[in-house]
This record gives C-alpha cells, sequence and structure tokens, in this order.
C-alpha cells in the first residue's frame, strides 16, 4: 500500500519518524466519525471494518495505541470491540476527553472526579429543553459531560442555534463550558479537552512522534497541542476524517481522508511502512 498524500512538510517529517522510530510513536484516535462511521443512534456505533485489526498491527511495534473519546471509556470499549480483539492488550482509552483511563493490560478505570456543576446541570437540563419547546433533542449522558443532539430533530441545525446560547448561559452558571460539535452541543468541565489528555498521554509515554486522527470540532484542541509541541521538536501527522464537515480541522490536518475507511486506510499503510522499513 503506497504512502497516503501528506499535504504538509511537518506532516512528511513526522510519517517517517514514526517509520523510523515505531517504538517511540504514539498512535492515538477519536472515535465516532473517526474510527466509527457516524450513527443516528450513538449506542449502534461500531468501529470500521479493518480499524481494529489496523490498530492491532500499529500496537506490536509502536510504543501505545490509544482511543481519545468524549464517551465514557466503558461505554466506548464496548462499542468499539477492543476487549475481545487479539493484539490489544496495550491499548488505553482515554475517555471523558482524559477524565477516564481504561488500561486493556487490566481492564481497569482509573478517574479524575467529576465537578459538581455537571450533576447541577443534569436536574436542570430537561425542564430548560422543555422550555425551549425543544424537549425531544436526545442528551446523552456522559457522568462527566452532558451533550445535547439535535440530529434527531426536523430541523438540526436551527434548533441547534436555538440551544446555543441557553445552553451557553446554563453551562457558564454552574462552572461548565459549551463546547460545540457536529449537531450537538456539550456541557464539560472546564480544561478538560482532547489536546489535554493527549499530552498527558505523551508525557508518560515519552514519545518522540505521535499521529493522531479525528473528525470533529473537539479533535481541534489535540491538533492545537501537536503543533504546539512540534515546536519542541515532537514529530506530528495529522489526520482528518471529512466525516463532520469540520473545515477548521481538514484545513489543519497533514492527512485528509473521506471517512472512518479512509482512516483505517492510512493506519493500514503505516502499519505497512513500519513492517517493510
Amino acid at each position: 500500500m503506497s504512502t497516503p498524500v501528506l499535504a504538509t512538510a511537518a506532516g512528511r517529517e513526522g510519517w517517517e519518524a514514526i517509520v523510523a522510530d515505531p517504538a517511540g510513536a504514539v498512535i492515538a484516535s477519536d472515535f465516532d466519525g473517526t474510527l466509527s462511521p457516524l450513527v443516528a443512534d450513538p449506542s449502534m456505533s461500531r468501529a470500521a471494518d479493518g480499524a481494529l485489526d489496523a490498530l492491532a498491527r500499529l500496537a506490536r511495534s509502536v510504543g501505545q495505541v490509544a482511543i481519545v473519546t468524549g464517551r465514557p471509556a466503558l461505554v466506548a470499549t464496548e462499542l468499539s470491540g477492543v476487549t475481545g480483539h487479539p493484539g490489544l492488550g496495550r491499548l488505553v482509552v482515554l475517555g471523558h476527553y482524559g477524565l477516564e483511563r481504561w488500561e486493556a493490560s487490566t481492564g481497569a478505570v482509573t478517574s479524575d472526579p467529576v465537578p459538581p456543576g455537571v450533576e447541577v446541570a443534569r436536574e436542570k437540563l430537561p425542564a430548560l429543553l422543555q422550555e425551549l419547546g425543544l424537549g425531544d433533542a436526545f442528551v446523552e449522558d456522559k457522568g462527566s459531560s452532558l451533550a445535547v443532539h439535535t440530529r434527531r430533530l426536523p430541523d438540526p441545525l436551527p434548533a441547534l442555534e436555538v440551544l446555543r446560547q441557553p445552553l451557553t448561559d446554563l453551562a457558564e452558571s454552574v462552572g461548565l463550558r459549551l463546547e460545540p460539535g457536529n449537531l450537538v452541543l456539550e456541557l464539560r468541565p472546564p480544561g478538560i479537552d482532547k489536546g489535554v489528555a493527549l499530552r498527558r498521554l505523551i508525557e508518560s509515554t515519552g514519545a518522540r512522534s505521535v499521529l493522531y486522527a479525528g473528525d470533529d470540532l473537539g479533535d481541534l484542541a489535540a491538533f492545537e497541542a501537536l503543533n504546539t509541541l512540534r515546536l519542541d521538536g515532537l514529530h506530528a501527522v495529522l489526520v482528518a476524517a471529512r466525516s463532520s464537515g469540520a473545515t477548521a480541522l481538514t484545513d489543519a490536518a497533514d492527512i485528509v481522508v473521506d471517512d472512518p475507511s479512509g482512516v483505517v486506510t492510512v493506519l493500514t499503510a503505516l502499519a505497512d511502512a513500519i513492517a517493510t522499513r
């Protein structure tokens, strides 16, 4: 399999660094829209064909393989199917944007404390949605955050705009922040994002190179963290899938693919390149 099109010099250097020194590399990816096709019902998400096989191949040679997601860690492990897949014994899942860490080697989850504002928002949110005439909006309770999806509503984009300011006000009133995504608005603890989670992972592993794949606005923080770390000598490859239509992400990427199958192609090509180096 040929090397994917790398649009930037930094991306090409990152790819070459991973291939030359896989033991010093971290391969990390978002789940929904990146390793898994987007679906209307989040509980029906499943890993794309070949995704886990590609990660398992990489896990045999790189320093660390990780899934970084806004979902609870145990939910992500169940939906992705990683627990039943051979070759992923060294995988970690960073759930709740890094508030939780699941280790495949032990099956254990460790977590940071959840701010009390999440419980207050949980209590207030149903009445607020009813007041706005959007009681049918789907609320995904992630434990440490609350995501309000409009994908199932008849007019999802107008509904999202109706919700934006009231949810911003609610988040601020309880010490949370509002994070936008693809037809979703999430009330999340401050100081928690995929950039912070990825930095912690890099520090804990001593990684010298990283490939990160994402598809949505929530992955921008990871891209920004890696671009900052590049200034300190880290080599990185930023991969964006067009699944969510987040142009800010695709504009910042070294490799752009259409969907999770494209991400699988990239991961497989990297595994091939390492195997034949």
